[in-house]
């Protein structure tokens, strides 16, 4: 763990950060670099592509261990991993590249074990005696668990692709709160309140008083000190984009929705009520 830890600080593996970054770059933000990310599953779309090649390399293992002479079946599963590799690290690297520093320099080593597997396995697939071909699977099965303990460590150390907004319903009260009076509150501009301990971003139109988390559910990134255009809201950080209607998303790279709140003017007030909070 400590090890892992300490990639977080390797300032080195900077410029290849920089250099991977502007590939990943290449797909631009559009349906297809949302897909990628998963906007239309409501969560990261890489964790579950991920499951089909390894699985079907574990099973080629199991194969080299439990049926030595079934070395034609371990080879197309290999084969058929390799394939299903190819969109599952498509999808990794449009996600690893809208995240913070610490997280993309554990990533770029967490690329290196899943492309030493992927080298691994495609010699294996052109090695000619069944002995070679079944010891490069399982050092490629060694170098693609390196690679899922690096990405768990992302995932879950720290915290990338989780729903940063998650835990908003579970901090506020139930019932309606005070916000601001409606003069505190400029037309058609984003302003950062706090409701107890939940900044929210209010914008009011007219009348009508949005209300939004204003912590990204990507990563946290201040959505109050983002641009308001056509009804909506981008993150300042990675470019995120929400309704205010809803806070649904119109565009990645978040997948989770903003809590958005109900709201109600009484007597110059603005009140907010979050459903299902408490």
């Amino acid at each position: 763990m400590r090890t892992i830890s300490r990639l977080e600080d390797a300032d080195q593996l900077d410029s290849t950060v920089a250099v991977g970054q502007r590939v990943a770059r290449w797909i631009r933000p559009g349906k297809l670099r949302d897909a990628l990310h998963g906007v239309w599953l409501g969560h990261p779309l890489h964790p579950v592509l991920v499951q089909t090649p390894i699985g079907m390399w574990l099973s080629a293992s199991a194969l080299d261990l439990l049926a030595p002479r079934a070395d034609t079946a371990a080879r197309r599963l290999v084969a058929a991993g390799l394939a299903a590799s190819a969109p599952a690290m498509v999808a990794g690297a449009v996600d690893w590249s809208e995240q913070h520093e610490q997280q993309m320099r554990v990533g770029v080593v967490h690329v290196l074990a899943n492309s030493l597997a992927v080298g691994l396995y495609g010699a294996s697939l052109a090695a000619r005696r069944p002995a070679i071909g079944r010891g490069l699977r399982l050092v490629g099965l060694a170098a693609v668990s390196l690679g899922g303990i690096l990405g768990g460590h992302i995932s879950f150390r720290l915290a990338g692709g989780a729903n940063h907004a998650e835990p908003i319903p579970h901090v506020l009260q139930p019932g309606w709160h005070y916000l601001a009076t409606c003069d505190e509150l400029p037309d058609d501009k984003p302003v950062r309140k706090v409701v107890g301990e939940v900044p929210v971003v209010a914008v009011r139109s007219g009348d009508h008083v949005h209300a939004l988390a204003d912590r990204c559910s990507h990563m946290s990134g201040p959505l109050s000190d983002g641009e308001l255009a056509d009804g909506c809201l981008t993150c300042p950080w990675h470019g995120s984009v929400f309704r205010l209607a809803d806070g649904s998303v119109a565009r990645g790279p978040a997948t989770a929705p903003q809590p958005a709140f109900q709201t109600r003017v009484v007597a110059g007030a603005v009140q907010i009520r979050l459903p299902g909070a408490g």
